[in-house]
């Protein structure tokens, strides 16, 4: 067994305290992610600090119609939330689709923007992964690909994000809320993962020592409609090959507002602004969609073993959007 100190916070002053000036502290809520690592020895903190029973369990509709979800909110709570199901139905199928019913009642939202790849190498501590051990090299080049990345990747890591919820919460323009020693912040989701470059050991942008606190949704345009697909080798329990998480606003038969971002694909939640900019103005038909994600794809640089998912990619942005607007006839 490996020894570590343990902390329960009474606080987020008190959290943030105790890790001040030790880097290799960590925060502990529902664990359904960080406990795994380190009993494979991923990770090793020397110090555990417990967030998992401050007050940020609320979930508020502000006055200007942001949606603001806090960090310690489990995920089967806010699927089944009725502001959330009723105004962001994107995001409620997002968490419903993930894990099971148990890991969802454990996992917190913070926890679930947090979690890591779980590429078979860098959960396997007999082989090299640039992402567990920098400049050790990335098995997956040349390796097994099947879920591995066709867009963003680099030659030093071609691992993807494993949650579903931040693909619909990229979808959505969330703001991540957090806490440091200089105060609050906020880090638009769009900025708040890396792609993984020369540095693929570094996950987010969020700084060191910060403590997330909630993350904030704003209103969806009007008439909006939204919705998740997700394409796996089963039917639960698994993560996603691909997926779409798409919000469009149809006004007579064009599409004048798209969001969409696609999960299973890259380092980060994808956001897919060529495929918007080719919907908007258009004609929302299933040429027009299908355009929309060749554009988006004509980046995609699959590897030996997972060239199929840029077909399946293509195909689950199409029957996403074909099946958003069919609802609006």
């Amino acid at each position: 067994m490996i020894p570590f100190e343990y902390h329960r916070a009474t606080s987020v002053t008190d959290a943030l305290t105790a890790v001040a000036d030790r880097p290799d502290a960590v925060f502990l809520a529902g664990g359904t992610n960080l406990v795994d690592h380190m009993k494979l020895g991923i990770v090793a903190p020397s110090l555990v600090v417990d967030v998992g029973h401050l007050p940020l369990t609320d979930v508020d509709l502000l006055p200007d119609g942001t949606l603001r979800i806090g960090a310690e909110v489990r995920n089967s709570d806010l699927a089944a939330h009725a502001t959330v199901r009723s105004t962001h139905p994107v995001l409620a199928r997002a968490l419903v689709s993930a894990a099971s019913g148990q890991l969802r009642n454990l996992a917190t939202t913070a926890g679930n923007l947090l979690q890591r790849t779980r590429c078979v190498y860098f959960q396997d501590l007999t082989t090299p992964c640039n992402k567990r051990v920098p400049g050790s090299g990335c098995s997956a080049i040349g390796g097994y690909t099947r879920y591995h990345a066709i867009l963003g990747a680099s030659e030093h890591c071609l691992a993807v994000h494993p949650s579903d919820m931040a693909v619909a919460m990229a979808a959505l323009d969330a703001r991540v809320v957090y806490l440091d020693a200089n105060g609050e912040g906020r880090l638009p989701l769009s900025t708040f993962y890396r792609l993984p470059g020369e540095r693929p050991e570094l996950d987010t942008t969020l700084p060191s020592g910060a403590l997330i606190t909630a993350v904030e949704i704003p209103p969806p345009p009007e008439h909006a409609r939204s919705t998740y697909r997700k394409v796996r080798d089963r039917a639960s329990y698994a993560f996603a090959l691909t997926s779409v998480a798409a919000e469009v606003v149809v006004t007579d038969g064009t599409v004048s507002s798209a969001r969409i971002a696609l999960g299973g694909v890259a380092h980060q939640p994808w956001r897919a602004h060529r495929a918007e900019r080719a919907l908007v103005a258009g004609p929302a038909t299933e040429n027009a969609f299908a355009a929309a994600a060749d554009a988006e794809l004509a980046r995609a640089r699959p590897v030996a073993g997972n060239e199929f998912k840029v077909e399946l990619t293509r195909r689950a942005i199409i029957a996403t959007l074909t099946s958003l607007v069919e609802r609006l006839q």
